[in-house]
């Protein structure tokens, strides 16, 4: 049998399989192993770990999700508050002051000039 990859994820066809398996080996009356790990109580306990898990699975999943959105309102917030603090500062102390430079607004004097370049005619 070929080495099992464990650090991907079963299809969740082939889960559905093995809960159909098992719920077709509890038809059998007769079923008895003297293997420990494909025991009746072996696979009951192993179905209902892995539902548990999936549960808290999902559980997380929907926690993860409520804190990946409130820190992404939490840094439009931070954002919009910092811009309104530029205005603020470009309002009060003006474009070309000191205070505009230490909020990381560039200065208008220090603004590069825009350089026109006047087009050559080519005569042939």
């Amino acid at each position: 049998m070929p080495t099992q990859d464990r650090t991907r994820r079963l299809p969740s066809q082939s889960i559905s399989q093995d809960i159909i398996s098992l719920h077709g080996l509890q038809t059998i009356t007769t079923y008895n192993t003297s293997r420990a790990d494909a025991s009746v109580a072996n696979l009951q306990q192993a179905y209902q770990t892995m539902l548990a898990q999936k549960q808290a699975e999902t559980e997380k999943l929907t926690l993860y999700r409520a804190a990946t959105d409130a820190a992404r309102l939490a840094e439009w917030e931070f954002h919009n508050a910092v811009l309104a603090m530029k205005e603020v500062v470009r309002g009060q102390y003006g474009l070309d002051s000191d205070q505009a430079q230490a909020v990381g607004l560039k200065k208008k004097s220090e603004r590069k000039r825009p350089n026109w370049k006047k087009s050559v005619a080519i005569a042939i």
